[in-house]
């Protein structure tokens, strides 16, 4: 995990302040409350990447009209249990809670609910969505992808077709969720920029330059000839990143029938959610009694030389959640000095941090 800063900030204080920052740029109160909510969820979780990190990158989307500050969706079509909206370029978090909302009132009168949403603005960290659904014994799919960007190379290929197109799973347990968040490709534009920047290395070659040679070099993709991200599986198993990149091409953009042979609109999302009832299918106790044994086994395997122990997808995140909610989130050093001059720009008081 990359560094974080030694001064922590109260997490309800920094939802307070990515709120008013929002607020003050004109976004609608419940809108900006519920992009502030979901940014710092994904500090609190550890993706700080896709947390308050993004919020600099938002407030000037805002500022040049490039995402809505108040509105809503226009439903394209339903169903009893399905639904395509288009988001009208409204922030990308308020829409997948409302989206997340719909799919579960679906899921109440049909057992699973599914909607599909085109022309959204970016959707932040898509596990700190997730709790929300299995909190209520439920389990959550969510898939993004981004039809106006390009920097993943299709398997065996060396220009670039698809975004990172991450997806996440919230699969409820009798004790903590699993917690699913990944990508079809081996890492993401996000840490890569960040990594460039900062003059650092990948840990693994997980991106290649124009030629095909996968490297650890982030610059590869900030330089001509343009590199490429790896699929997840890198120049050896990549076929299957690959797979699951389309896979979620089609349940975004193809469910949505907008995206990649659309003309770009911009830094966006197609997200495709799914919410699903235990007890709809073959019963919330068999569901329980398969899962919780699946927890054990992975918990009892025998860890490998290095490994203290085998751990569970998300496991990490949650255990981090729980400390940083009682100590203040440590947030990453770049963070709070990026959102500065919009502190200032918009009067906003900047929280005071916690040890350091």
């Amino acid at each position: 995990m990359p560094p974080a800063s030694s001064l922590r900030y109260p997490a309800d204080a920094l939802v307070a302040f990515g709120h008013a920052l929002l607020r003050e740029s004109g976004v609608r109160d419940d809108i900006a409350s519920d992009v502030a909510t979901v940014l710092v969820e994904g500090d609190l979780l550890g993706h700080n990447t896709h947390g308050l990190a993004l919020l600099p990158a938002y407030l000037a989307e805002i500022a040049k009209g490039s995402m809505a500050k108040s509105g809503a969706p226009t439903v394209v079509n339903s169903r009893a249990a399905t639904q395509a909206w288009d988001g009208n370029r409204l922030p990308g978090p308020w829409l997948t809670l409302r989206a997340l909302e719909a799919a579960m009132t679906m899921a109440d009168a049909c057992g699973t609910g599914s909607v599909v949403i085109r022309r959204s603005h970016h959707i932040a960290c898509l596990a700190a969505y997730l709790r929300r659904v299995t909190d209520r014994g439920r389990m959550a799919l969510i898939y993004c992808s981004d039809p106006s960007t390009h920097s993943v190379a299709p398997f065996g290929g060396v220009s670039s077709v698809f975004t990172p197109n991450p997806f996440a799973a919230g699969i409820p347990t009798s004790g903590d969720p699993i917690l699913l968040d990944i990508s079809a490709s081996y890492t993401t534009n996000g840490m890569t920029a960040r990594l460039h920047k900062a003059g650092e290395k990948l840990a693994h070659p997980w991106v290649q330059d124009a030629q095909g040679n996968a490297t650890t070099d982030p610059g590869v993709l900030f330089n001509q000839p343009t590199g490429t991200l790896l699929p997840l599986g890198g120049l050896e198993g990549g076929h299957k990143g690959y797979a699951l990149a389309l896979l979620v091409e089609a349940l975004t953009g193809g469910l949505a029938a907008f995206g990649r042979a659309d003309p770009a609109e911009g830094w966006g999302a197609t997200i495709y959610v799914q919410v699903m009832d235990p007890a709809a299918f073959g019963g919330a106790e068999g569901y329980a009694r398969q899962m919780d044994w699946l927890v054990g086994a992975c918990h009892d395997a025998k860890p490998r030389p290095g490994v203290e122990r085998v751990r569970l997808p998300g496991e990490n995140g949650l255990k981090r959640h729980r400390e940083q909610t009682a100590n203040g989130v440590a947030l990453f050093p770049a963070i709070m000095p990026s959102l500065q001059p919009w502190a200032e720009k918009l009067l906003v008081p900047v929280p005071a941090g916690i040890g350091g």
